[in-house]
Parts: structure tokens; C-alpha cells; sequence
């Protein structure tokens, strides 16, 4: 199973939420490309939050000095982004994939992340409540339906929002997977204890 962790907007909760899923199925972990942040980046996050001994992280395809989009930070870099060598890596495990930002982040001139989403990925969409964030939901999964792409469920993370929650599930249509409360710290224990809880409904998708 290759799953695509994506969110409605940037720093919503997508770091956290790989590392729970990642835990959850003792899965292979590859963030195709980041941009800043190389000493503490997201791979090294997922890898401190996990505790099972089966999951191995896989190298960036691209690793950008900038904390910026994509697309200027490689800019800043004096290089072009190219799709064709974003290269999944070989995997007998599952595979978790986290994108950056939201689905329609540019990348170079003409691809977004959105582009990087394969036929056989399943996605999985971190929505967190803010004023705007239902519209950005709702628009995230009309792109992605609207390019036939297969929705695996949705986690909202941060402060609880019953209204925008059901709101957004009624709908949509889409499964919830589970919510990751705005928690005071992550640390292995916490993110095995939503790994538990969340595996049942991730296992569900294959």
C-alpha cells in the first residue's frame, strides 16, 4: 500500500500525522522534497518519532536549502526541479509519502504536487480548523477527485471543531481515519498511542 500524506495548507500537521501512519503500519517513509530546514528536516522528525524496527527512510529525491515553495527555493539553488527524477524507491513494505504544503504547491514552471500523486497512491488528507480551512478542505478534495485521484481519508489534527469536522465529512463523503488533538509534545510514546488507534482504519485501505 503507498499512501500520500498531503494537507490544506502548510504546517497543519502532516509531519506528525506520516509518523503516526508510518508507526501504525511499520512502514517505509520518503519525502520526495524538502526545502529547508536539512538539519532537522521532516525525515529526521518521522525517524525520531519511531520506535517499531522495520521502517526504513528513504533519501530525498530532492533536498532544497530554503525554507520556501519548492519551486523558488530550487530557484535559490540554481536548479530545476524535474519530475523524472523523482524516483519511488523499491519496496516490498508499505510506503508513506509526504508531500509539501498543499496539492497545488508549484514545484518548477508547470508541476505542483499534486503531480506527484501516482495512479496506485491512496491520499491521505491532514485538515486542521481555521477560519477558511473548510473551503480549503473542500477545494483540496474537488482537485483531487476532479484528476480521479483515490482519497484514502482524511485526519484532522489540532483543536476539535465539531461543526467543521461533520461539516466537512457530510460533505465529502470521505472516512475519517482519526484526529490528532493539539497535543503539548510528540515523542515515540505519543505517536505509538495514536498509531494504535488509528491502524485498525488505515489497514482498512488496502
Amino acid at each position: 500500500m503507498k499512501l500520500f500524506i498531503t494537507g490544506i495548507s502548510t504546517d497543519v500537521g502532516k509531519t506528525v500525522a506520516s509518523a503516526i501512519i508510518v508507526e501504525a503500519l511499520q512502514a517505509d517513509y520518503w519525502k520526495p522534497v524538502q526545502a529547508g530546514d536539512l538539519g532537522n528536516s521532516d525525515s529526521h522528525k518521522v525517524k525520531s518519532f519511531v520506535s517499531n524496527d522495520k521502517t526504513i527512510i528513504r533519501p530525498n529525491s530532492y533536498m532544497l536549502n530554503t525554507p520556501a515553495s519548492p519551486h523558488l527555493a530550487a530557484e535559490i539553488d540554481g536548479i530545476t526541479i524535474d519530475l523524472k527524477k523523482i524516483i519511488e524507491p523499491k519496496t516490498e513494505n508499505h510506503l508513506v509519502i509526504e508531500g509539501a504544503g498543499g496539492v497545488f504547491v508549484p514545484l518548477n514552471d508547470t508541476d505542483c504536487v499534486i503531480d506527484l500523486i501516482q495512479p496506485d497512491y491512496k491520499v491521505i488528507l491532514v485538515s486542521r480548523h481555521y477560519l477558511g480551512s473548510i473551503n480549503h478542505t473542500l477545494l483540496t478534495i474537488e482537485s483531487l477527485l476532479n484528476r480521479k485521484i483515490t482519497i484514502g481519508g482524511i485526519i484532522f489534527s489540532g483543536e476539535e471543531n465539531k461543526s467543521t469536522e461533520s461539516i466537512i465529512l457530510n460533505k465529502t463523503g470521505v472516512k475519517c481515519i482519526g484526529r490528532i488533538e493539539q497535543e503539548p509534545y510528540f515523542d515515540q510514546n505519543v505517536i505509538k498511542e495514536y498509531a494504535d488507534r488509528f491502524r485498525d482504519n488505515l489497514l482498512e485501505l488496502q
